[in-house]
């Protein structure tokens, strides 16, 4: 478990600090993560990474020359916001374009494609390059839906060299792609994690049994056995990726780099022991071992248990993975041309714009509503976020209670600044939706954003606000959820509490009855949908893999959503 912390909702922020404090040869803090303290006589693409944080060195201990210019580093577990994503993204821009590189999550997704929109239309030229190494999360036919689990370091080390080596957008795009189609990861674990403050860890493995096939959120494995000795534990990893090599590649003489990766607690002189198995199997096999690696690559926090990555090589991925780089946590050769960047200019860099519109004064008295909505929800929050974390954990990681509290409580601050300097109530709504997004960060924080920003440009800022008006700008946002995460109903997902909600206000504004009246309706069908979706089977997000055990639980972002529109009605019609 961990041990040393103190204000569990301080860690992050206090990690990030101890993180640069400690390396500040190689990273400089800016808003959302950290970036290259240095930069190269020529500009060049700039490669952003990120997730959560608990994974170190994934992602802030790989941002060095030859590898990132910078990370977004979300809250424990939690995908980094689109604001974290968008100011690192400024901050490591070059003038010559960005690709961010990341794990395959739900969260992650929504969040850097948000800011990848963001940097568009700043005029920056923007590209991803997700992994999608795990094999055990999806078949190969599906592979576009396996998550990124240590094969992240081969994209990344990879796609930086080719920035270090000049190669224009396109070029570092279509080669980091090309490492990610030719590597594969499977992953094991003995033990769950535990993050700072929780009494038990996210998941259990029985004594003597192992997870197979388990992610680096908490996760549990989506397989079990018995606990096997070293030498069947290389077995079971090179047989099961071996019957994955990547198409055009000849076992036979074909060059592989394997990455042996421990998760947290599984010690390095295990982790030889499992390498001794894993390379004599890959010999006998008839492939060439070329600079392998054995360490903590991507941890989960004290996670039990390792992962084995084959990345199979191309003459230009060979040149490109040994190319050298220096990083506070991944070293190879010597980069020359370096200068050191200051912490003032990253800082501007990195810093947006803070302003409101004035709203008129109807809209002003909206926006007080508004601000009284958020201080209610912050407070019910407050209140749930251990249940909404514990019935995320069942077939989750745990979090969407504490992100929906750090969520609800940002969003009130914002609400409450914006209206004490004159905003109306879109501007209101807007604040704090970027404040939602930036604090509450994951998946849900993403959906949270992009609905109260959705709503808010369709409330306006001058505009009285009638039941019709109100009705079509929430149906503004539950366009703007359904664009943003892709999902339907039926998937076991907020959206199953949404779409209700939004059609019985419709329905009810358009028979006649007043706002409070519709929205009590409303609140009332999607509290009812929320508690169907305990029937329903998970089909999107981390719960995707282990839907099977969401059966009979609702849905917790279905759940809080119901939970949230009835708390504003409570606020604003008693």
């Amino acid at each position: 478990m961990t041990r040393l912390f103190n204000d569990p909702d301080d860690f992050r922020d206090e990690l990030v600090e101890g993180f640069v404090a400690a390396n500040g040869r190689w990273v400089r803090a800016v808003p959302g993560g950290v970036v290259r303290s240095t930069r190269g006589d020529e500009p060049t693409v700039s490669l952003v990474v990120g997730g959560g944080s608990g994974h170190y060195p994934a992602f802030a201990g790989l941002v060095g020359p030859g590898l990132a210019h910078g990370a977004a580093m979300g809250n424990l577990f939690a995908s980094p916001s689109t604001q974290q994503v968008h100011s690192v993204a400024l901050a490591a821009d070059q003038g010559k374009g960005v690709v961010f590189s990341y794990g395959n999550y739900a969260g992650d997704v929504l969040n850097f494609d948000a800011a990848a929109e963001r940097l568009r239309a700043d005029g920056i030229d923007c590209r991803t390059v997700l992994a999608t190494d795990d094999i055990w999360s999806a078949p190969p036919e599906e592979k576009e839906k396996r998550r990124g689990i240590a094969g992240d370091l081969v994209v990344f080390k990879v796609a930086g060299a080719a920035c270090q080596a000049g190669y224009d957008l396109d070029a570092v795009e279509t080669v980091a792609r090309r490492a990610n189609d030719r590597m594969r990861s499977l992953g094991v674990a003995f033990d769950g994690c535990t993050l700072p403050g929780a009494k038990e860890p996210l998941f259990h493995v029985p004594p003597g049994r192992m997870a197979i096939g388990l992610g680096i959120h908490g996760e549990p494995g989506i397989d079990e056995t018995d606990v096997p000795t070293a030498e069947e534990l290389a077995e079971l990893f090179v047989s099961k990726l071996l019957e994955e090599v990547p198409d055009g590649v000849d076992l036979a003489g074909a060059r592989v780099v394997p990455i042996l990766n421990g998760l947290g607690t599984v010690k390095y002189e295990e982790l030889f022991v499992v390498y001794r198995g894993v390379h004599r199997l890959l010999t006998e096999a008839g492939a060439v071992v070329v600079d392998p690696e054995v360490g903590e690559f991507c941890t989960s926090f004290d996670m039990a248990g390792c992962s084995l990555t084959l990345l199979w090589l191309d003459e230009e991925l060979e040149q490109l993975w040994t190319a050298p780089c220096d990083t506070p946590a991944f070293r190879r050769g010597q980069v020359s041309g370096q200068h050191t960047v200051s912490a003032e200019e990253l800082q501007a860099k990195a810093a947006g714009a803070d302003e409101v519109t004035e709203g008129s004064e109807e809209s002003k008295q909206h926006a007080e509503q508004v601000a009284r909505v958020f201080d209610a929800v912050a407070t019910l929050l407050d209140e749930q976020a251990d249940e909404l974390g514990r019935i995320d954990r069942i077939a989750g990681d745990g979090d969407h209670g504490i992100g929906m509290q750090r969520g609800g409580r940002a969003a009130k601050d914002a609400a409450r600044d914006a209206v004490g300097r004159g905003a109306g109530a879109g501007s209101t709504l807007r604040k704090a939706a970027d404040a939602w997004g930036d604090k509450g960060g994951g998946t849900s924080g993403a959906i949270w954003a992009a609905m109260l920003d959705a709503l808010g440009q369709a409330v306006g800022d001058t505009d009285a606000l009638d039941a019709r008006a109100v009705a079509a700008a929430v149906r503004a946002a539950e366009e703007a959820v359904e664009k943003a995460g892709g999902a339907s109903v039926g998937d076991k997902t907020m959206v199953d509490a949404i779409v209700p909600f939004v059609r019985t206000l419709d329905e009810r504004v358009e028979a006649g009855d007043d706002l409070g009246t519709a929205w009590d309706a409303a609140a009332t069908a999607a509290h009812e949908a929320a508690e169907g979706t305990k029937e329903l089977t998970a089909k999107l997000g981390r719960a995707r893999s282990h839907g099977e055990k969401s059966v009979g639980t609702p849905d917790p972002g279905a759940v809080s959503f119901a939970m949230v529109v009835r708390t504003a009605h409570q606020t604003l019609w008693g």
